[in-house]
């Protein structure tokens, strides 16, 4: 057999590899988050980038809920996607309740 029969493209991936983009929504929710909490619970950062942090926020949550569902089915990393997402809500419960107490 050829060297092009071995690494031949089978349904659009590379045969043999396990590669998929559901791999990256776990460290995608992880670094979201973190930029959430720390964004929401460091004074001098909440002024500037309070819209931001509660919109990473909630995309962290999401992200890391569709990486807990895809590394179930054999897909990622478990453990990012669970600390991507629980980083996530604690920021985008943060932000919005300092909104709510600012606002109050």
């Amino acid at each position: 057999m050829s060297e092009s029969g071995k690494s031949r493209v089978e349904g659009g991936a590379m045969s043999g590899r396990s590669d998929s983009p559901a791999v990256g929504l776990g460290p995608t929710a992880v670094v979201l988050g973190v930029f959430s909490v720390v964004g929401a619970w460091v004074p001098a950062l909440a002024i500037v980038t309070l819209p931001l942090t509660i919109i990473g926020g909630a995309l962290a949550a999401v992200l890391g809920g569709m990486g807990i569902h895809h590394a179930r089915r054999g897909v990622g990393r478990l453990w990012a996607a669970v600390a991507g997402a629980a980083l996530g809500v604690v920021g985008f419960y943060g932000s919005t309740a300092l909104i709510w107490g600012v606002g109050a």
